[in-house]
């Protein structure tokens, strides 16, 4: 643990130099979180200067390069580097700069050609995934934008769905506050019937004068009616018979005995009522 927080403090000030280094908490998972992250920069920063290291050396080469091709362009045609035109002199330097950016050994047109090819085809490949890339991102917006609409869409339903069950909350609250006002109104009824049909006990009144009683009583009455109107039926062929007395007397006393009949009985069931 010691060693670890002496490796930590050691890569803070080097990291912050002259700045003090910020206030941190002491534990177990700072230590070793902030520990990884030196052997992290220090990896970092070794393989750094092993690349500047190694970018120094190519640039040594490539100077050796280019004044080794000097040399040789110069002596090949009798010239000496104060007798090149500034023209030649930018065209060279050019040339070396290009071998640099391409990474070739020297500036010879079969290291040039090769090296062009490879970064052509490196770009082909980059606007091919480019390409790829942009149908892909079309896609995922086109499916972005339906996803927003169905989103959208879903939404209202929702909240038509909301509002739907809100009406039908409030229309079934209402309809239960009815089926109280009702169940409390048939109650009262019921008690106000019971009561009343206590009082006509008490007073010991007729059922015969109940509203039931008078209602089948007009029931038989209408019954009688309709029997008693075949037998006035039978009487009309003899009103406009010639007068014989004796006959007439015959049919008139049998008429009056049916009719007192009749009325015997109509009497009858009126006083058993």
């Amino acid at each position: 643990m010691c060693e670890k927080i002496n490796k930590v403090n050691s890569w803070l000030s080097s990291v912050f130099g002259d700045q003090p280094v910020p206030h941190f908490e002491v534990n177990t998972r700072t230590v070793d979180i902030l520990y990884q992250l030196a052997q992290s920069s220090e990896a970092r920063c070794s393989d750094t200067a092993l690349l500047i290291e190694d970018l120094k050396q190519k640039t040594a080469e490539y100077q050796a390069d280019d004044a080794h091709v000097r040399d040789v362009l110069l002596q090949g045609v009798g010239l000496s580097c104060g007798s090149l035109s500034k023209s030649t002199s930018d065209y060279v330097s050019a040339l070396v700069d290009t071998a640099m950016v391409l990474g070739v050994r020297d500036t010879s047109l079969g290291s040039f050609m090769p090296a062009v090819n490879n970064h052509t085809n490196e770009l082909l490949e980059a606007e091919k995934s480019n390409r790829r890339l942009e149908r892909e991102l079309n896609a995922l917006r086109k499916r972005l934008g339906a996803t927003l609409v169905l989103r959208s869409n879903l939404q209202e339903d929702i909240n038509k769905t909301v509002k739907s069950q809100a009406v039908e909350s409030a229309k079934a609250e209402e309809r239960l506050l009815n089926m109280d006002f009702v169940a409390a109104k048939a109650k009262e009824l019921s008690h106000r019937r019971e009561r009343a049909e206590a009082q006509l006990q008490s007073r010991n009144m007729d059922k015969s004068l109940t509203h039931q009683a008078i209602v089948q009583l007009s029931e038989e009455v209408t019954a009688l009616k309709q029997e008693v109107i075949p037998l006035q039926k039978k009487l009309e062929p003899y009103m406009d018979l010639s007068p014989s007395p004796s006959l007439a007397q015959v049919k008139i006393e049998e008429a009056k005995r049916e009719l007192a009949a009749i009325d015997s009985e109509l009497e009858m069931n009126v006083n058993f009522k």
